[in-house]
């Protein structure tokens, strides 16, 4: 039986949660896993929460929808921390972003890895870079997909055109896996 993560990313439009789950999602098909993306639009688009669903396995994906057994849940804002949390399966992973939410998970049954996601990106100078750090810290700890295949992923998702973002992404995957790892208990 192998391995299939159930990921829910989520957070204000504009942080880039929608492009976190493509990336993901064409990563996981460069890797050779079976893959599904559902985007949630609607009235979040104007300043509430816009999730995305991803599944990444090596079985077939039956069904693109889950509602619980969430395995990996990225979330970007504090109402996609209250939506989020609860969903995510006893033993799975909530990744914060702790630039923004100051809260903490008050679960014990799950491993929460608090990343100051927008800090790192001012560091490195683009504050477009926060999903692309927070994405760095999933893949470290989960496993989910190669890093080497999310950049791959990305001319994908934003065009060739964006060939010359490549070297400041993979720095920001690096920054996102390096805090992720001095995080690990």
């Amino acid at each position: 039986m192998g391995k299939t993560h159930k990921i829910s990313c989520a957070g204000f439009g504009g942080q880039g949660v929608m492009s976190m789950g493509q990336l993901l999602t064409y990563a996981g098909m460069i890797d050779g896993k079976e893959v599904s993306w559902v985007p949630a639009y609607g009235p979040e688009m104007r300043g509430g929460t816009a999730n995305c669903s991803v599944i990444v396995s090596d079985e077939p994906v039956g069904s693109p929808i889950f509602e619980e057994g969430v395995t990996t849940a990225v979330v970007m804002n504090l109402p996609s921390f209250h939506k989020f949390v609860p969903k995510v399966a006893p033993g799975g992973s909530i990744f914060v972003n702790s630039s923004i939410i100051t809260e903490k998970v008050d679960r014990t049954d799950v491993n929460v890895y608090y990343i100051p996601a927008n800090d790192i990106a001012n560091e490195l100078g683009n504050a477009k870079l926060i999903n692309i750090i927070m994405l760095g810290a999933v893949i470290e700890i989960d496993k989910i997909v190669e890093p080497e295949s999310i950049l791959k992923a990305f001319l994908k998702v934003f065009g060739d055109n964006k060939a010359k973002l490549i070297p400041i992404n993979r720095e920001a995957l690096a920054k996102g896996a390096e805090i992720a790892k001095s995080l690990v208990k």
